[in-house]
């Protein structure tokens, strides 16, 4: 086997608990589960600060098993970017996902109502359980690159090094707020839907899911996929089909969850060094309003790259193809300070 495409070793998986974790909006759980998976080992300085962390955020109804899924089998394994045998990589599964705490797990619809900013501190709860007190640098996808642009005002002597990953540093709206909005919407008025204390999973909402491919998936990707009328209808009903494994509660706070997402104000508070990358074909994401220019340009060491549509790209999903962005994780890690 080529050395470097092994795949990553010293894996460990398990649960962190914060205990009466106070949500922004006042709520409380008395213990919020944080699942985590990390590979490798923490090495430390002769101050005993950890030198080698790196957090990875997953997306919008993702989990950390998303990233590794997508991201190990070209990033983490031996003579790759995040080698496992040098760096210790930190993959949680964020609030209301995978097998954190979440509305599936009994509350329902009394599971406080959380944001982003809930996220992060969340995020950091956990590293700071880990021993990490301080990150090499964070990858984030999607959410979790809006996290990351969270991650980097709010606590911004934590890190070293951001990438956010086909996410802008501004509110959403437009495109980005209407499929999420018309998705959250046709969950609420599902008939089954009982103002989220259903005893079955509500049938009638999976119908509008299709929607979201629309955004997020090239529309020369989903063509040729799904190049006639047969085929089409066969995607279609294939994504319905997999939207019913999915819990209605748990989709819709996890949409709703970024109605506190603006790191426009703390932009300029921003130190870690700075590599964002976005796709040109992304429809979420209207990368022609130059907002995300305007973003770098308050933050020093900071840059912006808009990768061109081409044959192999995939629009929003871009980042779950990390050929097309590994070369700027390699520049940007080799611009980091050298702990």
């Amino acid at each position: 086997m080529n050395p470097s495409t092994t795949q990553a070793t010293d894996r460990t998986e398990a649960d962190f608990i914060v205990r009466d974790f106070r949500f922004q909006t006042g709520e409380t759980l008395p213990e919020l589960r944080q699942h985590y998976v990390t590979f490798g080992t923490p090495r430390r300085d002769s101050t005993g600060c950890v030198t080698n962390a790196v957090l990875l955020l997953h997306g919008t109804n993702g989990s950390g098993k998303t990233i590794i899924d997508l991201l190990s089998p070209q990033l983490f394994g031996r003579g790759q970017p995040l080698d496992s045998a040098w760096y210790y990589l930190i993959v949680p599964d964020g609030v209301g996902c995978g097998a954190s705490s979440k509305p599936s797990d009994g509350l329902r619809a009394k599971f406080p109502r959380y944001g982003y900013k809930d996220m992060v501190d969340a995020q950091k709860l956990l590293v700071e359980g880990l021993g990490v007190d301080h990150l090499q640098l964070i990858i984030g996808l999607s959410m979790g690159a809006m996290q990351a642009w969270i991650w980097g005002g709010k606590y911004p002597d934590m890190m070293d090094g951001l990438m956010p990953l086909v996410a802008m540093p501004a509110p959403i709206s437009g495109h980005n707020f209407f499929y999420r909005r018309i998705i959250t919407e046709c969950i609420r008025h599902d008939p089954d839907y009982n103002g989220g204390n259903y005893v079955k999973q509500p049938s009638h909402w999976v119908y509008a899911l299709p929607v979201q491919n629309i955004i997020v998936e090239s529309r020369v990707r989903t063509y040729e996929a799904a190049p006639t009328r047969e085929k089409s209808i066969a995607l279609y009903d294939s994504i319905v089909e997999g939207g019913r494994k999915i819990d209605a509660n748990d989709y819709l706070y996890g949409f709703e969850a970024s109605w506190d997402y603006d790191p426009e104000p703390d932009l300029d508070k921003i130190k870690a060094r700075l590599l964002t990358v976005n796709f040109a074909d992304d429809m979420a994401n209207t990368l022609e309003l130059g907002l995300v220019e305007r973003a770098v340009a308050k933050i020093p060491n900071a840059r912006s790259v808009i990768v061109p549509a081409s044959d192999k790209s995939h629009g929003h999903f871009g980042s779950r193809y990390p050929e097309l962005w590994k070369q700027y994780l390699v520049e940007l890690l080799d611009s980091l300070p050298q702990r």
